[in-house]
């Protein structure tokens, strides 16, 4: 479901026009002095750093619902780690989930 979105985003992307950026550093907006340059050129100009996982907090998404199936006892977020698992995890009681594997 997800990989697949991935996947079709990733051929839109392929699919557009070069992107105009800005050849002033700093910038993140085009400009009249926006340079023409192929997709692949201008993603190598975005900004490497390290992942930051600070201020994350479950809590914080509420939004999980119920899921397809209300009586099974798994919420959204579970149901996509079911879908998506390339080793499926163990699942028990109440839906909890132990185990599996991703990519």
């Amino acid at each position: 479901m997800i990989k697949n979105a991935l996947r079709g985003s990733a051929a839109l992307l392929l699919a557009l026009p070069p992107l105009a950026l800005s050849t002033t550093a700093g910038a993140t907006a085009p400009t009249s002095s926006a340079a023409v340059l192929p997709l692949a050129e201008a993603v190598g100009q975005i900004p490497i750093a390290d992942e930051s996982r600070a201020g994350y907090s479950r809590d914080s998404f509420k939004h999980w619902n119920l899921g397809l199936d209300a009586g099974d006892g798994c919420n959204t977020r579970a149901e996509v780690l079911l879908a998506e698992a390339v080793e499926a995890p163990t699942v028990a009681a109440g839906c909890k989930l132990s185990g599996g594997r991703w990519l």
